[in-house]
């Protein structure tokens, strides 16, 4: 039974909520081998389309690093956490998730809380939170690849503004950058999230999976390579596809398989 996370599974849609509200849902060791457990369901669980991830409580989605614990490690002279080849982690990148995945950060969400949410793929962001990568300011670096994926989102310069200050942004500069895909008020982050995850599970589930890993694969590649990659499912020769086809034809919802 999990105990910094919450798992939970319904009509296709996976939630993982970072469960320690006292500590501002700061991540420690126990926190990320669970999510990394959580991480391998999801991607495996073919009836699993959707992914939302959440934190406990009003403050924070996540202040990032546990740095109680990091300092322990630190002084004792251990490694600050469990390596990350030996643990999956959407920050580290060494697991593949082609299923769409969507940050409700519910507040603040710094450090390592907010290069979680840039490993998702839509951010929804309530009014009131606070985001930036304040490690500088604690004498480390953004551990997280958020020195990688900060500036792959948003323009150079105000990556490097966030990046080398360490100052914290709110969410409707955010949005203004392309951060946040929506800013609504507190309450509503996880119904925008949950309304986001069923627009995308109205459509095939195999067309998703095969259009992210698309994009993400041909995103650095030059325009001509990429124009003849191929990735992904056959999704043509899929009964959704035969299926998507028929519904329009007789004008009504199609039902998915997922194969």
């Amino acid at each position: 039974m999990p105990e910094a996370i919450i798992y939970e599974k319904q009509d296709h849609i996976a939630v993982i909520t970072m469960n320690r509200p006292e500590a501002m849902n700061a991540m420690n060791s126990t926190m990320r081998r669970e999510m990394g457990e959580a991480l391998v369901d999801f991607r495996d669980n073919s009836d699993l389309w959707v992914l939302i991830i959440t934190g406990a409580g009003d403050r924070a989605f996540s202040a990032g690093m546990d740095l109680k614990e990091m300092a322990a490690n630190l002084a004792s002279g251990r490694s600050p956490g469990k390596p990350a080849q030996e643990n999956p982690d959407l920050m580290a990148g060494n697991i593949e998730i082609w299923k769409p995945i969507i940050a409700a950060i519910n507040g603040v969400a710094v450090g390592g809380g907010l290069e979680l949410a840039l490993a998702c793929d839509i951010r929804i962001v309530a009014e009131n939170a606070r985001l930036g990568l304040m490690e500088p300011k604690r004498g480390i670096v953004p551990g997280g690849k958020g020195t990688i994926r900060l500036p792959r989102l948003v323009p150079l310069g105000i990556a490097m503004e966030m990046l080398l200050t360490g100052d914290l942004i709110d969410a409707r500069e955010a949005y203004r950058i392309g951060l946040a895909n929506q800013v609504v008020p507190g309450p509503e982050v996880m119904p925008a999230a949950r309304k986001m995850a069923e627009r995308i599970i109205d459509c095939a589930p195999l067309a998703v999976q095969s259009i992210k890993e698309t994009v993400y694969k041909t995103m650095g590649l030059p325009l001509k390579e990429a124009l003849a990659a191929s990735f992904g499912y056959n999704v043509f020769a899929s009964e959704d596809a035969r299926e998507g086809t028929a519904a329009f034809a007789q004008k009504r919802k199609p039902v998915w398989k997922g194969r």
